[in-house]
């Protein structure tokens, strides 16, 4: 599934400076005990003076066969495809095909509120058109193929969520859109699009629209790490994430996408500006995320269990990027700590202590539980002596145990607290906190 926005948390640059060289052998430490701990897979890089000068690659492109991954494995980019898909949408005003005042009713007059919505409120996600990766019936036809005609009926059915520029709200559909506007206005495949307008131009011979993911040709599997051994991932169709979420890429080239994109070689100087545009910290296909006192702009990304992130400093002249096929842990902790190390200061090694519960401990926090005004309800229940958790219509995730009540699910910044004389359990995801009670 393709996955909301994951802010980078505001951090300082903090630490004392150490040189270059001891502060890279000490992120590639971090990133081989992550990996040896199971706690993630990728392919992890950063620019410093708009030069490329790491590159980390740790575990599997395919953990069946025993296919390590390399520098050029390519992985599922997930929602950094919007900034490409926002390139070749400033290409296309720059060439006069398009009009960002130009109407969605243009195109697709029977979605609601066509005749109000515009291709900026499309690219800034102000449309009030509904997240289709939202509703528990995505997970019923994710891995099938699907059509134009298939994706804007369900895209239709949702109605409206908000009036058009009255607010940000994150939506896939929004870029799913965008992505068969360009394929109209151009008569061509959104494939031979990015390849012509941004891949050829820049050398990218690694970036390209994705299809089913083929092992032989280094493209790697996503995966969860589940009792002992690594589980591949069910498989998105590529046909459903167009201009949303459907390429492939390595760190390596999104660092260069993104400095060739700053430096004007693939549209106007101006039109870069322009998708800078930041309302509530976002612009054309671009987040605005703080680091220290600075401020950059870049994307990241989730779809099936691939993360990934992309993003520019300008004042520093910093760049990092990841590509991630598996991770049981918060990966913006790991984009921290690659800006850290460009910027030549320290950062803190995790600790991999773990906490065990024994499962006839466990057996108090299973059941299903409810919360007043909240449409779904959670599953709690062991597998494989380990406490899980699903939500209605959504995948189950393991729960990892810090004390005795307390878990956590790492990949999402989720954390549980159970109370058992009450009956109760609280989950917590960023600022958010509710409160559920067992039926």
């Amino acid at each position: 599934m393709l996955k909301k926005l994951l802010f980078l948390s505001a951090v300082g640059i903090s630490g004392m400076a150490l040189s270059q060289n001891n502060v890279k052998e000490k992120l590639g430490n971090y990133l081989d005990s992550l990996y040896v701990h199971h706690k993630v897979m990728g392919s992890f890089a950063f620019a410093e003076n708009d030069r490329p000068t790491f590159i980390k690659v740790v575990g599997w492109a395919d953990a069946g066969k025993q296919q390590k991954a390399n520098v050029d494995t390519r992985y599922r980019i997930g929602s950094i495809s919007k900034t490409f898909t926002a390139v070749l949408i400033m290409k296309a005003v720059e060439e006069k095909k398009i009009a960002l005042g130009r109407k969605l009713s243009d195109f697709y007059p029977e979605i609601p509120n066509a005749s109000r919505i515009t291709i900026e409120h499309l690219l800034q996600h102000r449309s009030g058109i509904h997240n289709l990766t939202d509703d528990p019936g995505y997970l019923q036809y994710n891995t099938k193929p699907q059509t134009e005609s298939s994706l804007i009926g369900i895209i239709k059915k949702y109605g409206s969520d908000f009036e058009p520029g009255s607010k940000h709200e994150y939506s896939n559909s929004n870029y799913i859109l965008l992505g068969f506007i360009l394929e109209k206005i151009y008569g061509k495949p959104y494939a031979e699009l990015i390849k012509a307008k941004i891949t050829k131009p820049l050398k990218l011979t690694l970036t390209g629209a994705g299809r089913k993911i083929d092992p032989s040709k280094n493209q790697a599997e996503s995966y969860r790490y589940t009792n002992g051994k690594y589980e591949a991932s069910s498989e998105t169709d590529m046909s459903i994430p167009i201009g949303a979420g459907n390429i492939i890429s390595t760190p390596r080239d999104l660092l260069s996408f993104m400095l060739g994109l700053e430096q004007g070689k693939l549209i106007r100087k101006e039109s870069v500006e322009k998708m800078k545009t930041f309302t509530d910290d976002y612009g054309y296909g671009l987040v605005k995320i703080p680091f220290g006192k600075y401020w950059g702009y870049g994307h990241n990304g989730g779809i099936d269990e691939f993360r990934s992130a992309l993003f520019y400093f300008p004042d520093l002249k910093v760049a990092a990027a990841f590509t991630v096929n598996q991770s049981d842990m918060e990966v913006n902790d790991i984009l921290i700590n690659l800006l850290e190390t460009a910027a030549g200061h320290d950062f803190e090694m995790p600790s991999f202590k773990t906490f065990n519960i024994p499962e006839n401990e466990l057996q108090k926090f299973t059941g299903k539980y409810a919360s007043p005004g909240i449409p779904v309800k959670f599953d709690i229940f062991i597998r494989d002596k380990k406490l899980m958790a699903q939500a209605s219509g959504q995948g189950e995730f393991p729960l990892e145990p810090v004390s005795g009540t307390e878990f956590k699910f790492a990949p999402a910044g989720i954390t549980v607290e159970f109370s058992p004389e009450k009956k109760q359990f609280a989950i917590m995801q960023g600022s958010r906190k509710d409160i559920f009670t067992k039926e």
